[in-house]
């Protein structure tokens, strides 16, 4: 098995960059595992103040969880997935079932932040993009997907995503093993990322 993890800030094209892996590999043979399942349930706090939760730090991530399911693929075991919404911030009571698979991809903006989860990846990458594109990215999928408004996911911007950003993301760059600039649309980078995968594959 190939654990594969996949950081770099919100709106970087983590998502895009794990798309185009699953395109060139066999998709039978991937398991996506989303650091966001993983956010701790915040069911115990007033709807009223759920929106003060700071996702960007990574106490708001289950980490110990995390890690206990990449071990438990690790050794052949099938994990329980948390599902979580990001409309009521909390975790829904259903699961999904993960199998074990040669390639295991751990995506999230906090998932190199973690020692005890990097310590079980093959392969660290980095996806890495300019600032001001990562907001307008940001815009629009909470606009969208997270019923938002401008003013709202500005301020939420402003107050945590960008100095988590510096304190926490951008520093975890430092552990990636592969460094994928202009996200996505980095074909090049891909394609290097992808054939380096097969080559442990083949290895193993």
């Amino acid at each position: 098995m190939i654990v594969i993890g996949i950081a770099g800030g919100t709106g970087s094209g983590k998502t895009t960059v794990v798309n185009e892996i699953i395109k060139r590999l066999p998709e039978n043979d991937i398991a996506i595992i989303p650091q966001d399942a993983y956010y701790r349930d915040s069911s115990n706090i007033p709807p009223e103040d759920r929106h003060r939760i700071n996702f960007d730090h990574p106490d708001s991530i289950e980490f110990d969880l995390l890690v206990n399911h990449i071990e438990q693929l690790q050794n052949g075991q099938a994990i329980k997935q948390p599902v979580y919404s990001y409309l009521t911030c909390s975790r829904l009571e259903e699961t999904v079932m993960v199998a074990p698979r040669h390639i295991v991809i751990v995506e999230g903006i906090l998932c190199l932040t973690n020692q005890k989860l990097r310590s079980l990846m093959d392969i660290k990458v980095f996806v890495d993009c300019e600032a001001d594109l990562r907001l307008s990215r940001v815009i629009t999928r909470d606009i969208v997907e997270r019923e938002r408004s401008v003013s709202e996911t500005l301020k939420r911007y402003e107050e945590t995503v960008r100095p988590m950003h510096l304190q926490f993301i951008e520093p975890s760059k430092r552990y990636a093993d592969i460094i994928v600039p202009q996200g996505g649309k980095n074909k090049v980078a891909i394609d290097i990322l992808t054939q380096y995968i097969e080559k442990q594959l083949s290895e193993k």
